[in-house]
């Protein structure tokens, strides 16, 4: 491949390229990542309902050599998903570079932030941004152990500018109890990074089969809720840390809230002038 750019990214920026039935194979393999791409070329053939050629045609045109080199990629990609701090490169690095930690974080952040934006398809970004405006819906926001955090922001955001908002915290036993109340009006935005949790996918399942709109946020490697999603934006995590960061996850994030904003102006400032009487009662 000519740059770092996870096959699920690629397919995803470049999937008007491919053929109608290319794009079969293409989406088959979106909706069972990575493993479909694991199965042979006959068994991801007949999953996708395309013929052998038409797969190993696909694999061609994301640059690959190959269906082995194909899924030497994809299994490398799986050994990154579950990568704990443990086995993740120390921050501290051998040569000059070992006396600018603060510059190297620095430039890989910028960098994160600038290749999540640069891959985010903008018709995806608007159905991200109409799914959460539309206010005949409600909307959940959630999280996982360090994502929930990013739920929990967006959620206080819309809030304000658009009723029937809600986080789902506390316990995961207890989010069954909210997802007795949700059907096909719903939408769930989920943000999950690697190491991804069960919890989390097990409840986007059970919401998707209820009918709930699922809106992902997921690092490059893609959460296995992607499956379920309806919508997805992947961003980048890599630092040189033993953690991953979550920086341009809040970049699109805040993104997504300002654009939500804009086109709930009308309503949202209402809201907002509202809530500030309630703030200062006696200000004339």
């Amino acid at each position: 491949m000519t740059d770092d750019l996870t096959i699920a990214e690629r397919i995803r920026t470049e999937l008007d390229r491919f053929t109608p039935t290319e794009r079969k194979a293409a989406h088959m393999l979106l909706a069972n990542y990575p493993v479909a791409g694991l199965e042979t070329v006959a068994e991801l053939a007949r999953r996708a309902n395309v013929s052998a050629p038409t797969v190993l045609r696909f694999v061609a045109r994301l640059g690959f050599s190959g269906y082995p080199d194909f899924q030497r990629s994809l299994r490398e990609e799986l050994d990154k998903q579950g990568q704990s701090p443990l086995a993740k490169a120390r921050f501290e690095a051998a040569g000059p570079a070992a006396s600018a930690p603060l510059d190297r974080f620095r430039a890989a952040l910028v960098e994160n932030i600038n290749e999540t934006f640069r891959h985010v398809p903008a018709a995806e970004f608007d159905a991200v941004v109409g799914a959460l405006t539309d206010i005949r819906r409600p909307l959940h926001c959630l999280g996982g152990r360090f994502s929930d955090a990013m739920a929990r922001y967006m959620a206080v955001h819309l809030k304000v500018v658009r009723p029937g908002v809600s986080h789902i915290g506390g316990q995961a036993a207890n989010w069954r109890d909210q997802l007795l109340d949700m059907g096909t009006r719903d939408v769930l935005v989920v943000f999950d990074i690697r190491r991804y949790q069960d919890d989390l996918a097990s409840f986007a399942a059970q919401a998707a089969e209820r009918g709930v709109t699922i809106v992902l946020f997921t690092d490059q490697w893609l959460s296995p809720i992607a499956r379920h999603a309806r919508h997805l934006v992947a961003t980048r995590v890599l630092v040189p840390s033993r953690w991953d960061s979550m920086a341009a996850m809040m970049g699109l994030a805040e993104a997504v809230i300002a654009a939500a904003t804009e086109r709930l102006w009308d309503g949202a400032s209402r809201r907002i002038s509202l809530s500030d009487a309630m703030r200062h009662p006696h200000v004339p």
